[in-house]
Formats: C-alpha cells, structure tokens, sequence
C-alpha cells in the first residue's frame, strides 16, 4: 500500500484520501472555528474510487489522515473477454492484467484501442479510452 501523511488543511476538494482503508475522492471540505478556545475542525466528504460509496470524517486541521498514491497509467486493450473483464497489456512494463469494465464504458472498447487506467493500493481501475 503505497500511501503519505499529510495534515487535513493541505487537502483540497478532487484530491484523493484514505477514509476507513478505501481510496476515495474528496467531493466536500468544510472548516469550521467553533469558538474562543476550540480548535478549527474540518469535514470531509468523499466518493470511494473502487466501489463508488460516500463517506466522511470530521478531525481538527491540524490532526493528520493518509493520502494514496495514485499511479496514473496508459494501457492496450488485448482481449475483451465476454461482458464484464477485460485483458490489458501495460504499454511501459508490458505486464498483461484482466481489469472490470467500468458501466460507462460497456460496448465502447475495442481490441486494440488505448485506455488510461489508475493504480491505487494494490487496485486497478480503468478511467476511459484514449483519443
């Protein structure tokens, strides 16, 4: 699991966190100062990556949460394989995977077209088809 420490006033709304061990994409960041000695306290609500599920936390600013490392990758479709899977070939490493199709993108891909996909804590996920 390739994550960092960071504090919660450096996280900004469509970065990504860690909430409850998923990789998750911030959609909301509140901050509130609650009174004369209280600490300054954020809320932040995100979308998970992988499974789609929102969830939240709420910590003071200066506390710290972890952030994943995203790994931004370009990949060839080299077989569709029935409806739900297909086979990828990583165009720098040459490694081969199979990888779910997304719902967005069912009946879209063909063999050989080039797709981005992301890896993010020992997962992959296909985004969408290049050009």
């Amino acid at each position: 699991m390739s994550k960092k420490v960071v504090e919660v006033k450096t996280l900004k709304v469509g970065k990504y966190v860690i909430i409850g061990g998923e990789a998750s994409k911030i959609t909301s960041l509140q901050t509130s100062s609650p009174g004369k000695h209280g600490a300054a306290k954020a809320r932040v609500e995100a979308s998970g990556i992988f499974d789609g599920q929102k969830r939240n936390f709420v910590k003071p600013v200066d506390s710290k949460c972890d952030v994943p490392m995203i790994d931004k990758r370009l990949g060839q479709v080299l077989s569709i394989m029935g409806k739900n899977d297909v086979q990828l070939m990583d165009l720098e490493t040459y490694e081969t995977f199979d990888i779910p199709i997304p719902d967005e993108l069912k009946g879209k891909l063909n063999e050989g077209s080039e797709v981005d996909y992301i890896m993010a804590m020992g997962k992959k996920k296909l985004m969408r088809i290049k050009g």
